[in-house]
């Protein structure tokens, strides 16, 4: 692209004016063959970052870098326990135009919040992270982005030896839930006005004379959270690891490890290999996210007033509208993607209803909205279309929507732009990564490809809708 011609490193570092202990300086490790295996050109022109080997490998240290790792802690599984960047340094904040996104290597060598680990990635979970948050941006969902991946020419060793690789992550900050955590049990309260104002700087959130700026930081907080809840539950997307360190303040979907996409329809269902209790299935993820909120604003409470009583009150009157702002983006998504153009009484029952149906007759959650938006041909003889029960819903469905006054052609429209064509279904994105660590990245490119557009329902995309062949659940591994 034309713009890499003049890219170049322009780094900020204010994460570095906050007190010491919210951070350790250090290097990363340099590895012995470097090579990128995957660059996202698009979005290093946005950002007006060169192709740079030496910077993505941690090879070279650009000018003007800091070279940190961020301390914090979390909640994990429902147990606090101290973390930090075990594996990931911090570059700097690569200032452009409209702001300064973060530029981190992920797996690039050991840091002091290691906890005896190696500090190192693999290529086929670092490739995963690169397709996924890709695939997340162009569906419209608030993300983490990869500029590249880069093959270390080393080897890893997990429960076997493999090839290791480091990850170049773009963030409009790292500041987790587990941040303000980690400021609350190990530092004063000063330590948390100290993040909470920098936090608030850093995100350009609008302040009120009248009302409480940290008060302001959590309505902002929870309101993105119910925003980026209510989009992952429209795609069926499945985090898989919402510990309070895999929450942003910023709302960016953040650290893909056992995450997944939904296939048949079934909001219990659970992919991770290590949620043995399901806490963190598709349906609770709203509930998981009112529970991490939670621990947020009891790191808030100090500052919202000097009054206990007060202070909790006012965090759960916060936290509280979650519920509504959540239902309410989720009903708007739910109704585009049905062609409603406005909210009526009736619609609750008919989203309930198709959803209800989906789940008896085990409908895959994508192709059916993909076949409501074409036509009912598109899966004509399915276990879903082929029901009476569907055939009446189907007949309030029509009714509805001849009591807009649109077109069919824009009911279409607005359908097209809501239900994706294609999304990064499980099986076939574990077919591209193993063949990427066998050397061959085509397959890879073709998907990242299809993906890129995934509300363009082109003819490429036809073959990458195909649900899985095997009717087995697919299980998510972490991935570290």
């Amino acid at each position: 692209m034309k713009g890499l011609s003049k890219a170049k490193w322009n780094f900020n570092n204010s994460y570095k004016e906050l007190p010491e202990k919210f951070y350790a300086v250090n290097a990363p490790t340099p590895v012995r063959a470097p090579k990128i295996v995957a660059f996202n050109e698009e979005l290093a022109e946005c950002l007006g970052a060169p192709k740079d080997t030496g910077a993505f490998s941690g090879n070279t240290i650009p000018k003007g870098a800091a070279m940190l790792s961020q301390a914090y802690a979390g909640h994990q599984f429902g147990h606090f326990t101290m973390l930090g960047d075990g594996r990931a340094i911090l570059i700097g904040e690569q200032v452009t135009k409209f702001n300064s996104p973060d530029i981190q290597l992920k797996g690039a060598g050991r840091t002091p919040y290691s906890r005896g680990g190696d500090g190192r990635a693999a290529l086929g979970p670092m490739l995963r992270e690169y397709i996924i948050s890709d695939a997340m941006h162009a569906l419209g969902i608030p993300t983490t982005r990869s500029l590249a991946v880069v093959e270390t020419g080393e080897t890893i060793m997990r429960e076997k030896e493999l090839p290791g690789a480091i990850l170049t992550r773009v963030a409009a900050d790292h500041i987790r839930v587990g941040t303000f955590e980690f400021a609350s049990r190990f530092g004063t309260k000063e330590d948390v006005a100290c993040l909470a104002d920098y936090t608030l700087k850093r995100q350009r959130i609008p302040l009120a004379a009248d009302e409480n700026k940290y008060l302001l930081l959590l309505r902002a907080a929870v309101n993105k959270q119910a925003f980026l809840l209510a989009k992952w539950q429209l795609v069926g997307f499945v985090h898989g690891v919402m510990n309070t360190d895999n929450m942003t303040i910023s709302g960016e979907t953040i650290d893909y490890g056992p995450c997944a996409f939904m296939d048949e329809y079934e909001p219990s269902v659970v992919f991770s290999s290590i949620d043995k209790y399901a806490r963190y299935s598709y349906e609770n993820q709203p509930k998981i996210a009112v529970w991490n909120l939670s621990r947020f604003a009891e790191t808030l409470l100090p500052l919202l007033s000097d009054d206990e009583n007060s202070a909790v009150a006012a965090g759960q009157k916060e936290i509280d509208k979650f519920a509504e702002l959540y239902q309410n983006f989720w009903n708007v998504g739910m109704g585009a993607k049905l062609g409603l153009f406005n909210r009526k009484p009736e619609d609750d029952s008919l989203f309930a209803e198709l959803l209800r149906l989906m789940r008896e007759s085990k409908a895959d959650y994508t192709n059916t909205f993909r076949a409501l938006t074409l036509s009912e041909k598109e899966v004509a003889g399915t276990k879903l279309f082929s029901r009476p029960e569907f055939h009446k819903w189907n007949e309030k469905w029509r009714t509805r929507h001849s009591n807009q006054t649109k077109t069919k052609s824009e009911i279409e429209t607005l359908m097209k732009k809501h239900n994706p064509a294609a999304i990064p279904r499980n099986e076939r994105v574990e077919e591209v990564l193993r063949e990427a660590q066998k050397g061959d990245y085509e397959p890879m490119n073709k998907l990242l490809a299809v993906l890129k557009e995934p509300y363009g329902y082109t003819r490429a995309q036809e073959e990458y809708s195909k649900p899985p062949q095997s009717s087995c659940r697919y299980q998510t591994f972490c991935g570290t």
